[in-house]
């Protein structure tokens, strides 16, 4: 099948669904027009924790989308398509040989990026690809320096006439829409955005695997770029912690200050003059435990992908442990400081993070699926993106089986003293 044209042509019509939370762990089904409906989909990583969840929750979106679950592991692979149904099947590719990867995307409508990590990566092998195969495209990147090389691809994605949004999975990605909603909001009253403030928790690694953790200690050896009415500074990674209060089900937390690239492109494209981002997990001595490795660890250890996947191994067994007792809750609270006075939040908790990261990329993919994307290269906050109109779509969709989503509020009215019973358990 050539790549879908439907999404470079076609306006975004509204859907009839409303952002709102529901208190189960599978998506439901939302209605598709049938031009789109058994679209190919290729989830690269689709054997891991991200690419998998996203494949499920896809299959569970709409049934009738044919899935390929791409990545090394075919027992794995094939294991999955047989759950999704007689639309799926595995795929075998390798991301890292051009002539494997474009052969796989010449035969689908979208290619959903999910195999990170994405740090240290020198390249942006899968969107050069989907550039000349001229497929739709949307990954899960949380690295400034990839995000940031993905933009510079802008003019040949526009040549090519391919949609592609970056950093498009839940943190960044359906934070960074959050965001967007309440500096529109503020600027349609008149009010101007002043401080905008991501805050991130999410229990042990949240049920993602050794990869996110991974990505958490080569992000220790970047050094946290932040803004401060307008000016660009540059900080040391976890550090400058703040306790915070997710709300319910969640309660304060201890966040430090990490480099996400949601704080630039935020900076960039919604005009905030200062920016910054956080993230704390649980039980408690993780934090500690990454805070001695940035004191600990020379940069140089901490910027080697191979010495860190190293350490990974060696760690990944006591932090399986530790997982089934913290559980892998998952919180973000994105804050907005206008001139007024005026303090607006968002809040988004979910019970499992493998679960709603999966949702939410799914839901990226189904947006560009249904024409919201024009050709380029998008952060999720910018119009061409996902525009205004179909925000409402993607964070309702998003948000399903959240047990807190809320927006636009003010502290006072989503904060909470909760009763800690430890290792990080609150109830």
């Amino acid at each position: 099948m050539a790549p879908l044209s439907l999404s470079l042509n076609l306006k975004w019509t509204p859907l009839n669904l409303k952002a709102t939370a529901t208190a189960t762990n599978k998506a439901t089904e939302v209605p598709l027009p049938e031009k789109i409906r058994n679209s190919r989909i290729l989830v690269l990583g689709g054997t891991g924790r991200v690419g998998g969840s996203t494949a499920i929750a896809l299959s569970n979106f709409c049934p009738d989308l044919q899935i390929l679950v791409a990545g090394r592991n075919r027992e794995k692979g094939e294991a999955l398509a047989a759950k999704l149904g007689g639309n799926s099947e595995f795929a075998r590719v390798d991301i890292d040989d051009v002539n494997s990867l474009e052969t796989a995307l010449k035969s689908v409508d979208l290619v959903v990026h999910a195999a990170g990590p994405f740090q240290r990566a020198e390249r942006c092998s899968v969107l050069e690809a989907a550039i000349n195969t001229k497929t739709a495209y949307v990954d899960v990147c949380d690295d400034t320096s990839y995000a940031w090389r993905a933009k510079s691809l802008m003019n040949r994605a526009l040549d090519a006439n391919i949609p592609a949004i970056t950093t498009a999975g839940i943190y960044p990605g359906v934070s960074n829409v959050m965001a967007a909603e309440l500096v529109r909001v503020a600027n349609e009253s008149k009010d101007k955005p002043e401080r905008l403030r991501f805050y991130y928790y999410t229990a042990g690694t949240g049920g993602a695997g050794p990869t996110i953790l991974t990505t958490s200690f080569l992000l220790l050896g970047e050094e946290v770029v932040a803004y401060n009415k307008g000016e660009k500074i540059r900080m040391k990674p976890y550090s400058a912690m703040l306790k915070i209060d997710f709300g319910k089900g969640i309660g304060k937390r201890d966040v430090y200050l990490l480099n996400l690239p949601e704080v630039s492109s935020a900076h960039e494209i919604l005009r905030v003059p200062t920016v910054s981002a956080r993230f704390g997990t649980a039980p408690f001595f993780w934090n500690w435990g990454m805070e001695a490795m940035t004191a600990l660890l020379p940069l140089e250890f901490l910027r080697d992908r191979n010495r860190v996947q190293s350490l990974v191994q060696l760690f990944d067994p006591f932090v399986r442990a530790l997982d089934g007792i913290a559980g892998e809750r998952v919180s973000m609270r994105v804050d907005l400081e206008c001139a007024s006075g005026r303090h607006t939040v968002g809040i988004f908790s979910h019970k499992r993070l493998s679960v709603s990261v999966g949702i939410s990329t799914a839901a990226f993919a189904l947006a560009i699926l249904e024409g919201s994307t024009q050709p380029g290269v998008w952060f999720p906050e910018e119009p061409e993106g996902i525009p205004i109109e179909a925000r409402e779509v993607l964070l309702g969709r998003a948000s399903q089986g959240t047990f807190n989503f809320v927006m636009n509020r003010s502290p006072w009215m989503v904060e909470t003293n909760p009763k800690e019973f430890g290792l990080g358990i609150y109830l």
